[in-house]
């Protein structure tokens, strides 16, 4: 649905809608796959929308190609579906969408994974950091770390080798990316602290040296780079500390 416009979704839904009431309510069995497909593209938009929600800055995916992917995946997942263990069930309704569910949310998923930007890491690693991220602040860490620490960096630890693999994906929005780091840091650092990471990064200009950063900034001094890395580290930490995890999730 990628190239689909709004009069087209418009349509979608109202077909969509007219073909719901035309089919009769049967035991879950009696459907064939197409009408089944049908019955459960609500839930596929439904499990789409808390997607667009959680994700209405990164820019990753608009909702009809999330919606689209969500889709594909329902019709994999019908295809697949188990009837015996649904017979079996107690509550075959709710068996049967918790089974789609999982399948709709994981593809969805792995599509905003695939699209997002240029700090990409594996699968396995972000579902770790999704499970953990209400314990601690590893996500908000990595992403800003990954972001204005990592410019200063030579090489890389051995446990990180895998952040070194080259990312041959189309490149992410830097500019929308670039719009939104300024705003966050304009909620959480002082003047000083948003200058020394926006002329580091190049947020809305070029990338500044640590000599240009501390002429701009007026430190002097033989110490005056030293001054400017602390700046940097300080900043990076205020936003760790203050930046919500669901604000930085959707960009790793």
């Amino acid at each position: 649905m990628k190239h689909y416009n709004i009069q087209n979704y418009i349509r979608y839904k109202n077909d969509l809608e007219v073909t719901l009431k035309r089919l009769e309510r049967k035991d879950w069995h009696e459907y064939s796959r197409n009408e089944l497909i049908t019955v459960f593209m609500p839930l596929t938009e439904n499990i789409a929308r808390k997607f667009a929600t959680s994700q209405q800055a990164s820019g990753v995916m608009a909702i009809t190609d999330m919606i689209q992917e969500g889709h594909l995946n329902l019709v994999k997942a019908v295809d697949r579906i188990d009837w015996e263990k649904i017979k079996e069930s107690e509550d075959q309704e709710k068996t049967l969408k918790s089974f789609l569910s999982k399948r709709i949310k994981g593809g969805i998923r792995r599509a905003v994974d695939t699209n997002r930007g240029q700090m990409r890491l594996p699968e396995h690693v972000i579902n770790d950091i999704r499970k953990n991220f209400g314990k601690d602040k590893k996500a908000v860490a990595m992403f800003f770390n990954s972001i204005f620490l990592s410019i200063d960096a030579g090489t890389r630890d051995d446990d990180d080798l895998f952040l070194q693999i080259e990312d041959k994906a189309e490149p992410y929005n830097q500019q929308f990316l670039n719009m939104y780091l300024m705003s966050l840091l304009k909620s959480h650092l002082i003047d000083k602290e948003v200058d020394v990471l926006r002329l580091s990064y190049g947020l809305d200009c070029e990338k500044h040296s640590a000599k240009e950063i501390a002429e701009h900034l007026g430190i002097e001094g033989s110490g005056a780079y030293v001054r400017v890395s602390q700046l940097k580290k300080q900043a990076v930490n205020k936003l760790i500390e203050n930046v919500d995890h669901s604000q930085v999730l959707d960009y790793l």
